[in-house]
């Protein structure tokens, strides 16, 4: 098995085991929930403290970027500014190498999001034969934004494209394998999609009309709308051809018939907005030249039917992301 606990998991072995309760927990453990929110009086306002805890476990190559963007993202998913970054990373036995590749990463990438690496942990072992990477951001946020905010007569938009992290891991760590049937031009557009990981800029211009933001990290874009659709008791109604995906996306999986919705998603955001919030909303992501798009509405459903409809067919979920099947 490889990939996210399943719900059914998580509800039963983890959700039940949170020790002592806290009043100061504004949002806790929860399916589709990548952060928590808390209360923090120390600066006597209403801000809230969000945290996130996020691995990279199989991607090689740029494995401290992808950690630091994918933590920072969830931070501003949910409303928030990310500011402070632990790592742990757990290398090879001969693994000097790996960690300044790695911490080189990690330095370049949280200067650029402006964030700040205040602790961590390294250490080797002789069981590992690829670097691990689990990163921890924390962030402020004086409107907490859910994953489960969803609410039926809204409109799903996704801010960027999908599979931009998949596309740039399968330029970058798959190279080898897809070198006789991928032009060059192709590898460069891909390597590229690493600079554009980050969901910073749509979730600031989305976050004044968003009742529910998330970003789709394993399984991709659908993966992401199944734990939105969950989390909020919610069918979306989604159409495949609105959802934007970059022509190297298309290239790459084309070439390995897996399906650009189910790859790694970092670099969109998946928001869903009231009717009369749409004009205003894609108006801040055109400001910013961010790719928009809405791709469906929220309908009503109980929790035995919450879930995913791509064009009218229900999707099947947990989604399993199509990178897994290489890997292994």
């Amino acid at each position: 098995m490889v990939g996210k606990v399943p719900p059914e998991a998580l509800e039963r072995l983890v959700f039940t085991r949170l020790g002592d309760s806290d009043p100061a927990v504004v949002q806790g453990p929860a399916y589709g929930e990548d952060t928590a929110a808390l209360r923090v009086d120390a600066a006597g306002d209403e801000e809230l403290l969000v945290i996130n805890s996020d691995p990279i476990s199989l991607a090689v190559d740029r494995v401290g970027t992808l950690g630091v963007t994918v933590a920072c993202n969830d931070i501003a998913a949910s409303g928030g500014t990310p500011r402070w970054l632990t790592n742990v990373c757990i290398l090879p036995a001969d693994g000097d190498r790996e960690l300044d590749r790695i911490t080189r990463q990690i330095d370049d990438a949280a200067a650029a999001v402006g964030a700040h690496v205040i602790g961590g942990h390294a250490e080797y072992s002789e069981e590992l034969s690829r670097p691990l990477v689990s990163m921890t951001c924390l962030g402020t946020t004086d409107r907490y934004i859910p994953t489960s905010g969803a609410s039926a007569g809204e409109l799903i938009v996704i801010a960027g494209h999908a599979g931009t992290e998949g596309t740039a891991i399968l330029g970058s760590d798959f190279r080898d394998e897809l070198d006789e049937q991928v032009t060059e031009e192709t590898f460069t557009a891909a390597e590229a999609c690493y600079e554009d990981l980050s969901v910073q800029a749509a979730a600031s211009a989305l976050a004044p009309y968003a009742t529910a933001m998330h970003d789709p990290t394993e399984g991709g874009v659908l993966a992401g709308l199944h734990e939105m659709a969950t989390a909020s008791s919610a069918t979306f109604m989604v159409e495949r051809t609105r959802i934007p995906v970059r022509p190297e996306t298309e290239t790459l999986c084309g070439v390995l018939n897996i399906d650009p919705v189910r790859i790694f998603g970092s670099g969109a955001l998946l928001a869903t907005v009231p009717q009369a919030e749409r004009n205003a909303a894609l108006r801040a992501l055109e400001e910013k030249d961010l790719t928009a798009a809405v791709i469906g509405q929220v309908d009503t459903a109980d929790e035995t039917e919450a879930g995913v409809c791509l064009d009218a067919e229900p999707v099947v979920g947990p989604v399993e992301d199509a990178l897994y099947d290489l890997w292994e």
